[in-house]
C-alpha cells in the first residue's frame, strides 16, 4: 500500500459517507475491519494519491470453506475489466498461503496519472459465491511552493455539496505584503483555464482567480476531465457517464455519429424509446439528439443510443426542487371553544409538510387536529380550542419552515335572559325559561336548594342556549324558589313560584247546536256533493251544542230514520254520518240535516248530484263507401250521465266474426267519421261508444253491413277491327281490374279528328304514395292524345323545378324520377296535358317519410300501490306521417336494466304495474309510425318510488368485535432468480391491528436509508422494488412486521444471475446467498 498518512475518505460513486473527515491511520483500518462482510478478509482501501507516485491495492479471501478456487476480477466504473490492461503501468499479482489457505491479489498502479483517477471495485467469485468491494482513487497534483505567501487557513463558505472545513497550514503561508490593485478585465473562463493547465499550476490557478476549496475544485475537475474512450467504429463522441437536470426541466442527449446515415436507436431501462411529445428524438447530419420535456422523477434512468452492436451509456438524474414556504403562519389569539386555522403556502403543489406543536410532532391519527391541503395551501385545523393548546406551532418543509403562536382565553358567560318569578293556577303549566351565552353550558335545577329530577310531570330540555324547566298540572307542594346554576361558572338564577287556588261554582252550561259542515273534498259548490253511480257515499258532519242536540236526516219531506240498509244514518258523539251504499239515479235530490236541542236549532241543506256513464249513442249507419274507407254517421245518446260527453270512440268487425278492432284510441269528438284500411269487397259492422268524464257507455247496435267497393279499370287493348262506309267494328280487352262491384257494361265514346287528351293514371297513385327518405323514385304516367300532347308539371300549384326532379316524355307517358327521396319533395305533384284549347290533368300526391323523433315531457303524475301513472307529449317531429303508438319501457336503477311493459301504445299515457317494493324506477319512451321506432327517446325527468310499507327491521345488538391481533404474514416472500440490470420487485401480504410497522432487511442489514431499493405499502400488500440490481445485490432479505401485540417475519433468497458481456468479456456470474454464507 502507498504511504497514505493523510488520505481523506472522498465522496465517490461507490459508498458516500454521511460527512467528510480525516481518520488517523489506526482508526481507519478498525472501520474498515467492522465492514468486512462476506468473501473477503482484507478489502481495498480508497486512496488520495500524488500524480507520479506508485500505488498497490491489497485484497484477502479466506478458502477453508470454498470448494472451488476463487477467481478475482478487477474493475473501473462500472464494466472496464483492468485485466486486459495489464503492463507497465499496471500490474496484478496472486500469491497463496497453504498454511492459512488464503490467497492475496495485489493491484498495482506505477506512476499515477489523472486519468487514474474515479471509481474501482474488486469481485471475487467461487462456484455459486460471489462478493465485491468498491473502493476509489483521487489523485492530486504534486506540490510546489509559491513565490508569493498567502492567508495560514481558510474556510469554504460556497462550496454547496462539498462543504466543509480545510486546512492548508501546510502549504501556503501568511504574506503581510499589500494587495495589488484590481483591475477591472474581462472576466476570464476558469473551467477552461484548468482544463488546460497541468496539475502542478492548479493551487497557482486557484489563488490567482480566488478560489479557497482546493479539494472541491479537483473533484468538480476530476468529473469534467472524462478518460479517452477506446477506439469505436460508430461513434465519434459518446454521451457524458451521466447527466443532471430540475424536475420539470429540458434536458438533450446528443452524440456524434460516424456514418450520418446510421440509425440510432435509443433504450431507457432496456426499452427502446418512442417519437413523442415527451421524447423527441432528431437527427441532424452525423448529431443524434433525445430531447426529454419536462422531466419527472419517471425520467431518472439510464439510457443507451445503440448503433448495431455498439452502445453509449448514460444515466439521467433527475432533482426535485426543495419547497419553500411562500405565505408564512399567522399568530391567532382566540377564547375557549372557537375554531382555530392555521394556513400556509408553498412553493409546490402537492407538498408534504410536518406540524409540530412546541417540540412534539402532530399526528394525522389524532381526533384533536384536521389536516386540509388545497393545492398550494396546507391547513392546520383546531376544531375547539382550549387552554391546553396555547404555544408555538411550526410548519416544516424540505426547504424552510415558519412558526405560528397561540393564545387562548377562558370564555365569560353572560345571561342573555333570566328567569321569571311565576303564578299559575292549580292544574295548569309552569314553565321557567333562562338564556346563557355558551350553547354548550350545561347546568343544574334547585328547589329550595334541593336538585330538582325528571320525571313523567317535570321536564329538563336544553335546547341551544336556552335553558328550560317544565311542570305539568301543577300541585301546591310545587310551590318554592327555583334555581338554575351552569356547570363551571360562579353563577346562579334564581325565581319564585307561586300557586294560585281558585275556588268555581258549577253551573250547567247550554249552548245551541251547531253544524260544522265541510264544503271541501266532493263537493264541487257549496252544499252540493256529486257522487258517481255505484259508489258509496259517506257525509261525516260535526255537529255541537250542549247538552247533546238530536239529529234528523230527511229528503225532501220524507225523513230518513233506518240505522240500517242501503240508506241509513250513523249518530256518533259530536258526528252524525249519513251513509248511501252504491247510489243510484233515483237517490238525486235535496236533503236535510236539522239538529235541536234546549238552547235552540240548528239547519243545513244539501243536494247530493248522481252521475253516471251516459247512454250509447244511436241510429249508427253508413252513407258512403270508398275502395277501403266508409263514411260513418251517428247521434248522440239521449242520456249524457249528467256529465256532457267528451267523444265517441269507434269499433268495427267483419260480419260473422266476433272480434271487433277499435279505430281510434283518442275520443272522436264529432259524429261522422271515416273509417279507413279496409278490405274491398268484405262486409263489416261497425258500433260507437260515447264517453264522458265518468266512462264510457255501453256499444251501439250494430250497424247494418256495408261493403268497401271501387270503380272498376279501364277497358285494355282498344283497336279498330273493321271500317266499312258508314260503320266501325272496335275490340278491347275486358278491364284488369273489375272490383267487387262486378262489371254491368261498357259506354263508348268517340270524337272527329285527333284525340282527346287523357291521363290513364295508375291505381296505386290515386291515394297517397309513400316513400321513406333516400328511397328511389321512379313513376311512369301513361296518357294518350293526338297530336302528341305538351306535358307540363306543376308541383303544389307552382312549375316544377328540374332541380328538384328529373322528368323524361315520350309520345305514350311521362316518367318522374327522383334519385334519393328527402322530406322537402314531399307535395302534390300535377301533370297536365294540353292539346290546342284541350287540356287533361291528374294529381298524385307523394309524401317522404321517416323515423319520428322522441315524445316530450315524460312525466310520473302518480304513485299508488305497485302501479305509477305515465304521461307524456307527441314528438314535435312526427316523421311527415302519422304516428302509430309509443313503446315504453321501464329500469329500476339497482340495475340500470331497461324492460319493454308496452308496445304499440296508442295513447299518450300509461300506466305501469307490478313494480316491486322497495326499487325506485325511471321510464323511457319510444315514439312510432309506419317507418319504425324513434332512433332517440326521452326518459323521465322524475321517478317513480315503491315504498316499502309494513316492513320494520329489527336488527340484532351489535357487539363490536375485537379487531386487535398481532401481525402475521398471509402471503410469504417467494425465491426469486433475476438478470444483473433489469428492476425487479419482491411482495408478501400481511394483516395486523393496529397497523404494524414494517423494516426490511438484506442480509441482516436494514435498508431504511438506501435510496436503491424503494419500499412500498398498499393495504398490507408489502413491496420492495430494487432498481438494477447488480451480482453483490443478492442475498437473504427478511420482511419484519412489527406492532404492540407482537411481531411476525417471512424470508426469501434472491439469486442474481449474470449476462455475457460480448467482446470485452465482462460477463456476470449468477450469485445465490445460502443461510449463514453473510455472516
Amino acid at each position: 500500500m502507498p504511504e497514505a498518512a493523510d488520505a481523506v475518505k472522498p465522496e465517490g460513486e461507490g459508498e458516500a459517507p454521511a460527512e467528510d473527515e480525516v481518520l488517523p491511520e489506526g482508526e481507519e483500518e478498525a472501520h474498515q475491519s467492522q465492514e468486512i462482510t462476506g468473501l473477503f478478509l482484507q478489502h481495498p482501501e480508497t486512496t488520495v494519491a500524488v500524480t507520479g507516485t506508485d500505488i498497490v491495492f491489497t485484497a484477502k479471501v479466506d478458502s477453508t470453506t470454498l470448494s472451488r478456487k476463487p477467481t478475482i476480477k478487477w474493475l473501473k466504473g462500472k464494466w472496464l475489466d483492468l485485466g486486459s490492461k495489464a503492463g507497465k503501468h499496471m500490474q496484478f499479482k496472486e500469491t497463496f498461503d497453504r498454511a492459512t489457505k488464503i490467497y492475496t491479489w495485489d493491484m498495482k498502479i506505477i506512476k499515477v496519472v489523472p486519468g487514474d483517477a474515479g471509481a474501482y471495485r474488486c469481485e471475487v467469485t467461487s462456484k455459486d459465491k460471489c462478493d465485491s468491494s468498491a473502493f476509489d482513487i483521487s489523485v492530486e497534483a504534486v506540490n510546489v511552493e509559491e513565490e508569493h505567501d498567502i492567508m495560514a487557513a481558510f474556510k469554504r463558505t460556497d462550496a454547496g455539496e462539498d462543504e466543509g472545513s480545510l486546512d492548508f497550514s501546510a502549504l501556503l503561508k501568511a504574506t503581510k505584503k499589500k494587495k495589488k490593485p484590481v483591475v477591472d478585465e474581462e472576466k476570464a473562463d476558469v473551467w477552461e483555464i484548468l482544463k488546460n493547465a497541468q496539475p502542478s499550476e492548479y493551487e497557482k490557478i486557484a489563488f490567482e482567480y480566488g478560489i479557497t476549496d482546493l479539494r472541491g475544485l479537483l473533484k468538480r475537475l476530476k468529473k469534467m476531465k472524462t478518460v479517452e474512450p477506446k477506439h469505436s467504429d460508430a461513434f465519434l463522441k459518446r454521451m457524458e457517464s451521466a447527466y443532471s437536470v430540475d424536475k420539470g426541466k429540458k434536458i438533450v442527449l446528443e452524440v456524434e455519429v460516424v456514418d450520418p446515415n446510421a440509425q440510432v436507436k435509443w433504450l431507457k431501462n432496456g426499452q427502446e424509446i418512442k417519437s413523442s411529445a415527451k421524447y423527441i428524438i432528431e437527427s441532424v447530419g452525423n448529431i443524434r439528439t433525445l430531447t426529454i420535456n419536462r422531466c419527472s422523477l419517471a425520467d431518472d434512468a439510464a439510457y443507451e443510443c445503440v448503433i448495431g452492436e455498439e452502445k453509449s451509456f448514460t444515466e439521467v438524474f433527475v432533482k426535485e426542487p426543495p419547497v419553500t414556504i411562500t405565505k408564512l403562519l399567522d399568530d391567532y389569539h382566540v377564547v375557549v371553544g372557537e375554531r382555530v386555522e392555521f394556513e400556509v403556502e408553498v412553493s409546490v403543489e402537492g407538498a408534504h409538510v410536518n406540524w409540530m406543536f412546541e417540540d412534539q410532532e402532530l399526528s394525522r391519527d389524532s381526533h384533536k387536529y384536521r389536516f386540509k391541503k388545497d393545492g398550494m395551501k396546507h391547513m392546520l385545523i383546531i376544531q375547539e380550542a382550549s387552554l391546553d393548546d396555547i404555544g408555538m406551532y411550526w410548519c416544516f418543509t424540505n426547504g424552510g419552515r415558519t412558526k405560528g403562536e397561540l393564545d387562548v382565553e377562558e370564555k365569560e358567560l353572560e345571561v342573555l335572559q333570566n328567569i321569571a318569578d311565576l303564578t299559575v293556577k292549580a292544574e295548569d303549566q309552569a314553565m321557567f325559561k333562562c338564556e346563557v351565552s355558551d350553547e354548550k353550558v350545561t347546568g343544574k335545577w334547585l328547589k329550595d336548594g334541593v336538585e330538582v329530577l325528571p320525571s313523567s310531570r317535570i321536564k329538563l330540555t336544553h335546547i341551544g342556549r336556552i335553558h328550560r324547566l317544565t311542570i305539568d298540572e301543577v300541585k301546591p307542594e310545587d310551590a318554592g324558589d327555583y334555581t338554575f346554576i351552569p356547570d363551571g361558572y360562579a353563577l346562579s338564577l334564581s325565581a319564585k313560584l307561586n300557586f294560585l287556588e281558585i275556588k268555581i261554582d258549577y253551573v250547567p252550561r247550554q249552548d245551541p247546536p251547531k253544524i260544522h259542515l265541510d264544503t271541501t273534498g266532493n263537493m264541487v259548490s257549496k252544499n252540493t256533493i256529486i257522487v258517481v253511480a255505484g259508489n258509496k257515499l259517506r257525509l261525516d258532519v260535526e255537529i255541537s251544542g250542549e247538552p247533546p242536540p238530536t239529529v234528523v236526516w230527511a229528503k225532501g219531506d220524507t225523513a230518513i230514520t233506518a240505522l240500517e240498509g242501503r240508506v241509513r244514518t250513523e249518530n256518533r258523539k259530536d258526528l252524525s254520518c249519513f251513509v248511501i251504499e252504491g247510489a243510484e239515479r233515483e237517490d238525486e235530490g235535496n236533503y236535510s240535516i236539522t239538529v235541536t236541542n234546549p238552547a235552540g236549532e240548528d239547519k243545513a241543506n244539501l243536494f247530493v248530484k248522481i252521475v253516471d256513464v251516459p247512454d250509447c249513442p244511436e241510429n249508427v249507419k253508413c252513407t258512403s263507401v270508398g275502395e277501403d274507407c266508409a263514411t260513418m254517421v251517428w247521434e248522440p245518446p239521449k242520456f249524457d250521465g249528467g256529465v256532457p260527453v267528451t267523444g265517441y270512440l269507434m269499433e268495427r268487425k267483419k260480419k260473422g266474426s266476433t272480434r271487433w278492432t277499435k279505430l281510434n284510441f283518442d275520443v272522436f269528438e264529432g259524429v261522422t267519421y271515416e273509417a279507413k284500411r279496409m278490405i274491398e269487397g268484405v262486409l263489416y259492422e261497425m258500433r260507437v261508444y260515447a264517453v264522458n268524464g265518468i266512462g264510457m257507455s255501453q256499444p251501439s247496435l250494430n250497424s247494418k253491413p256495408f261493403m268497401p267497393i271501387a270503380a272498376t279499370s279501364e277497358p285494355l287493348g282498344l283497336k279498330v277491327h273493321d271500317v266499312t262506309d258508314t260503320t266501325c267494328t272496335l275490340k278491347w280487352l275486358a278491364p284488369e281490374k273489375i272490383g267487387a262491384g262486378g262489371l254491368d257494361g261498357y259506354v263508348i265514346e268517340y270524337c272527329k279528328e285527333g284525340e282527346l287528351p287523357k291521363i290513364r293514371l295508375p291505381r296505386y297513385l290515386r291515394q297517397k304514395y309513400l316513400r321513406r327518405v333516400g328511397d328511389k323514385i321512379n313513376l311512369t304516367i301513361p296518357f294518350q292524345g293526338k297530336p302528341r300532347p305538351k306535358v307540363q308539371w306543376y308541383k303544389d300549384g307552382e312549375e316544377l323545378d328540374v332541380r328538384v326532379a328529373s322528368i323524361r316524355n315520350s309520345e305514350v307517358d311521362s316518367i318522374l324520377f327522383i334519385r334519393s327521396a328527402e322530406r322537402s319533395h314531399s307535395g302534390k305533384y300535377e301533370l297536365v296535358l294540353q292539346i290546342e284549347n284541350m287540356e287533361a290533368r291528374a294529381i298524385l300526391e307523394i309524401r317522404i317519410v321517416e323515423t319520428p323523433g322522441p315524445p316530450e315531457v315524460v312525466k310520473v303524475t302518480d304513485v299508488w300501490g305497485f302501479n305509477a301513472a305515465l304521461e307524456w307529449k307527441p314528438p314535435k317531429d312526427d316523421g311527415n306521417c302519422e304516428i302509430t303508438g309509443y313503446t315504453i319501457q321501464k329500469a329500476d336503477k339497482k340495475t340500470n336494466e331497461w324492460f319493454t311493459i308496452y308496445d304499440h301504445n296508442r295513447r299518450t299515457n300509461c300506466t305501469a304495474s307490478d313494480l316491486i317494493m322497495g326499487n325506485e324506477y325511471m321510464f323511457r319512451v319510444f315514439s312510432e309510425n309506419l317507418v319504425g321506432k324513434s332512433e332517440d327517446f326521452c326518459l323521465s325527468k322524475d321517478t317513480a318510488i315503491i315504498p316499502k310499507i309494513g316492513l320494520e327491521y329489527n336488527p340484532p345488538p351489535f357487539k363490536e368485535k375485537d379487531m386487535q391481533s398481532a401481525p402475521k404474514f398471509i402471503q410469504p416472500l417467494l425465491d426469486r432468480s433475476v438478470v444483473a440490470g433489469y428492476s425487479t420487485a419482491i411482495s408478501c401480504a400481511v394483516r395486523g391491528f393496529p397497523k404494524p410497522k414494517i423494516r426490511w432487511l438484506r442480509n441482516k442489514i436494514p435498508l431504511d436509508e438506501n435510496p436503491r431499493f424503494l419500499m412500498q405499502n398498499n393495504q398490507g400488500v408489502l413491496t420492495l422494488n430494487i432498481r438494477k440490481p447488480s451480482q453483490y445485490d443478492g442475498g437473504k432479505f427478511t420482511c419484519k412486521a412489527i406492532n404492540p401485540l407482537g411481531e411476525d417475519v417471512v424470508e426469501c433468497t434472491l439469486l442474481v444471475r449474470g449476462m455475457d458481456g460480448g467482446k470485452g468479456g465482462g460477463g456476470r456470474v449468477g450469485v445465490e446467498y445460502r443461510d449463514g454464507e453473510m455472516d
